[in-house]
C-alpha cells in the first residue's frame, strides 16, 4: 500500500524509528494521564504514537480522556521533527457505534439499533455529553424528524468540547508504518483479505487473529489493542495483543515497538 493511497482511512507513519500502541481507554481518563506521563519520559526521537480505539465507553470520564489526548498531542507536536501524522487515532468498537448513533435517524428500526447499542456500553459516552438513553428512546417514538433534531443536538453538544470533533473525524480504520513493517488495528483482522478489504472486522475482530501462522500481507507484526478476553500483553510470531482490561479493572498498556516487530518498551498503568 503506498502512502498516498486511502490517506483518509488509514494513518502513514514515516520516518519512525519506534512506535507507540496505546491499548483502549474505555474512559479512564487518569490511567492515560499516567501512562502518558511515564512515556513522556522515556521518550525518543523518531518515535510515534498510536491509539488502539475504544476511547468512549464504560468509563466514569470520557470528556476528560479526550482532553487527554488532546492536551499529549499538543505536549509532542512541540517536539522538534513531530508532524501532525505522526500521531494516529484509530477508530474502535466504541467510536464506530458513536459514528452509527449520529446517523440513527436513517436506521429502519432506530430502537433496535439503540438496544443493541446500549448492550455494548453507549450509555456512558451519551451521559458523558449530558444526553440519557431515556430520552434519546423518546425521540425515536417521535420518529424520524425528531431523531434527526436529537441527533443534531448530541452533535452540537460534541462539538462545544474544542478538539472533540476533531479527534473523532479524524479516525483511521488501521494504521502502518511506511515501509510495511508494523500493521496496528483496533481488534482484528480477517487474514484472507487485504487491508483495504477488512471493512467491519478492524472494529469488532474475529477469531482468527490468534490464528495467523504467516506473516500478513508482507507485515512483520499486526498489533491489536482490544481482545474480548482482556488478557493482557500476548504475543505470538506475527502477532501481539496489547488489551490488559482497561475499563474492566484493568491497567492501561503500552508497548513501544521496533521496526523488527520487536517490544523495546513496555509500560502500565497502576
Amino acid at each position: 500500500m503506498k502512502a498516498n493511497q486511502h490517506s483518509e482511512k488509514f494513518g502513514g507513519l514515516s520516518y519512525a524509528k519506534r512506535v507507540w500502541a496505546i491499548s483502549c481507554v474505555h474512559g479512564e481518563a487518569d490511567k492515560l494521564r499516567q501512562l502518558h506521563e511515564i512515556m513522556a519520559n522515556r521518550w525518543q526521537q523518531g518515535d510515534r504514537i498510536v491509539y488502539l480505539g475504544n476511547y468512549l465507553g464504560r468509563g466514569d470520564n470520557i470528556i476528560g480522556v479526550l482532553n487527554e489526548m488532546l492536551r499529549f498531542r499538543v505536549d509532542r507536536l512541540c517536539l522538534p521533527g513531530m508532524m501532525p501524522e505522526d500521531i494516529v487515532y484509530l477508530r474502535g468498537a466504541q467510536e464506530e457505534m458513536w459514528r452509527k448513533l449520529l446517523q440513527i435517524q436513517l436506521a429502519t428500526e432506530p430502537s433496535q439499533v439503540f438496544d443493541w447499542m446500549i448492550e455494548h456500553g453507549i450509555a456512558g459516552t451519551l451521559e458523558a455529553y449530558g444526553e440519557s438513553e431515556a430520552e434519546a428512546r423518546a425521540y425515536f417514538r417521535e420518529g424520524i424528524l425528531a431523531t434527526t433534531r436529537w441527533t443534531g443536538r448530541l452533535r452540537e453538544k460534541i462539538q462545544s468540547y474544542p478538539g472533540h470533533n476533531d479527534i473523532l473525524i479524524s479516525l483511521r480504520r488501521a494504521a502502518y508504518t511506511m515501509n510495511g513493517e508494523l500493521l496496528f488495528v483496533h481488534a482484528g483482522i480477517d487474514p484472507s483479505r487485504p487491508v483495504t478489504e477488512q471493512s467491519d472486522t478492524f472494529w469488532w475482530g474475529s477469531g482468527y487473529f490468534d490464528k495467523i501462522a504467516e506473516p500478513y500481507s508482507g507485515f512483520k507484526k499486526v498489533i491489536r489493542g482490544f481482545d474480548r478476553t482482556h488478557e493482557g500483553v500476548t504475543e505470538t510470531e506475527h502477532t501481539v495483543s496489547l488489551d490488559s482490561g482497561c475499563g474492566f479493572d484493568g491497567p492501561l498498556t503500552s508497548a513501544c515497538f521496533t521496526l523488527d516487530g520487536e517490544i523495546d518498551d513496555l509500560i502500565s498503568s497502576d
